[in-house]
């Protein structure tokens, strides 16, 4: 009861009149300038202050209604906040015990800044049970200082040496688990560069992944095992080591299997996407499909995680040519209805995805009677062609690869004049526009389309194309995710292909 006492003397001096958050409830008042932001931010209609504050008010977004109602909305999401529903099936046990812990740390430090001690102890104890379960070592630590402090001070001895051993048995497993996200995150920010060949990274990577098997070794924490597997699934992929990726991922499976009460569904997805990025680089279509008809159920249907799977589950299909299972996998995802809602980079990819699927169809679906099947008529290749196509700065490949796209359908059409047109302005994205090292893959592609026109399109009098084709295949397609690697046939297979249409 003296808890209840000391809680309610807080609430009593200092509780507001009303708590402003989004529930279901508060989200049914269709009047309401906080819900008509919330609905059009959700349905991706502001890419700025300025498109917000044009719909909501038909203003400047400097003026005062709108600078305050922003405020006030963002005030009103982070109350929110502490009221997430973490039961959801999706939510490991794991994930819903550090939320509630961390939430309830949080009303302990409410509780001792109101001088509520006998309440915040008795609520640190309870999380301190929780933490210790799971083993988080940061909550273990804050608990186990304010409780060993509420014992110095009412002389409990035995409790104090208690509190005082997690604290320092814990703050040594912190230590190592910041330690290895440190290592981690010296990774994470190479990962995008150049190969680890020629620099001095690959060195220093195979230091972090000695120095987290030393740490995993002295300390039992999901932690530092989770960082441990990451890194070494990081350098192998880095070094385009796939077989020993497939290894690492492998082992990190079988941990999460054999310590169920520390699985976490995020960590889990990066290993079995990392296994299905190791499938399509080596072109193992058997055991990519496989693998992704048995990973496609650890994540939710619509996902962002499920559509990032799929997309390298179709790339798989495309570099394997299996066409039909290609189509497949491209109806399922685009029939979702969270379909709609994807970001834009990402929603991107799938038109350009519909586009090359057209075109294959087109291009040896005479060879393959259920191919030529799966035609789609709702893809109009005569506004396709008509297109200008010109995506913002940071997504220019994506005009290449359309534009490519569309110097493939033309060539069908022996449409030459247009394909020179098209062949010409991609040769000045290569001469100005696009970087040598991060798109060398493109611009030796480009480089051979040039050639092609030279030839009048005619296959005896290509020239000079050995010089550009095997720097290209010495640089063999790698996909990491980042936009400018995306390749939805790999350029080397695209212009083999355009030759035999040619023959």
């Amino acid at each position: 009861m003296k808890n209840l006492i000391e809680i309610s003397k807080i609430v009593t001096k200092k509780k507001v009149r009303k708590i402003e958050i989004f529930d279901d409830h508060s989200l049914k008042h269709k009047n309401s300038k906080f819900n008509d932001f919330y609905e059009a931010l959700m349905a991706g209609k502001f890419k700025n202050d300025r498109d917000a504050a044009s719909f909501l008010y038909s203003c400047s977004p400097t003026d005062d209604k709108y600078r305050q109602l922003k405020s006030r909305f963002r005030k009103r999401l982070l109350n929110t906040l502490f009221f997430l529903d973490v039961n959801l099936p999706s939510t490991s046990n794991y994930d819903r015990a550090y939320y509630s812990s961390n939430k309830d740390w949080t009303l302990v430090k409410i509780l001792l800044s109101n001088n509520a001690p006998h309440t915040a102890a008795a609520l640190a104890r309870q999380i301190l049970t929780t933490a210790l379960k799971y083993k988080f070592a940061d909550v273990i630590v804050n608990c186990s200082r304010i409780l060993r402090k509420y014992a110095a001070e009412n002389g409990d001895e035995k409790n104090y040496e208690e509190y005082d051993a997690y604290s320092k048995q814990f703050q040594n497993v912190l230590d190592a688990e910041i330690r290895s996200e440190e290592l981690y995150q010296r990774v994470i920010m190479n990962y995008y560069k150049v190969p680890m060949q020629q620099s001095d990274l690959k060195e220093r990577i195979d230091t972090y992944c000695d120095a987290l098997v030393g740490l995993s070794e002295i300390y039992d924490s999901p932690i530092v095992i989770y960082n441990m597997y990451l890194v070494w699934a990081y350098r192998y992929e880095m070094l385009r080591d796939f077989e020993a990726m497939l290894e690492v991922t492998a082992k990190a499976e079988k941990y999460i299997e054999e310590n169920p009460l520390y699985y976490q569904s995020d960590k889990l997805a990066t290993f079995q996407l990392k296994k299905m990025s190791a499938h399509l680089h080596l072109s193992d279509w058997k055991n990519g499909k496989i693998n992704a008809e048995k990973c496609l159920h650890s994540f939710p249907t619509g996902s962002e995680t499920w559509y990032t799977f799929m997309e390298y589950y179709l790339l798989l299909a495309i570099h394997t040519d299996n066409y039909v299972n290609a189509i497949a996998i491209y109806n399922e995802a685009t029939s979702k209805s969270k379909f709609k809602k994807l970001s834009g980079v990402t929603k991107e990819k799938w038109k350009i995805f519909e586009v090359y699927l057209n075109f294959i169809i087109e291009s040896v679906g005479s060879d393959n009677p259920v191919l030529a099947a799966q035609q789609k008529k709702t893809f109009r290749l005569s506004r396709f062609l008509n297109d200008s196509i010109l995506y913002p700065k940071e997504q220019r490949i994506f005009t290449v690869l359309m534009v490519i796209a569309q110097i493939l359908f033309l060539l069908e059409k022996k449409s030459y004049n247009a394909v020179a047109e098209r062949i010409d302005r991609l040769k000045g994205y290569a001469n100005r526009q696009l970087k040598k090292e991060e798109y060398h893959r493109a611009i030796q592609f480009i480089r051979l389309l040039q050639q092609l026109a030279k030839s009048d399109y005619k296959i005896e009098n290509l020239g000079m194309i050995e010089k550009y084709y095997n720097k290209l295949v010495e640089t063999p397609f790698f996909y990491s995710g980042a936009i400018h690697q995306f390749e939805v046939i790999p350029y080397e297979k695209l212009w083999n292909l355009i030759l035999s249409r040619l023959k």
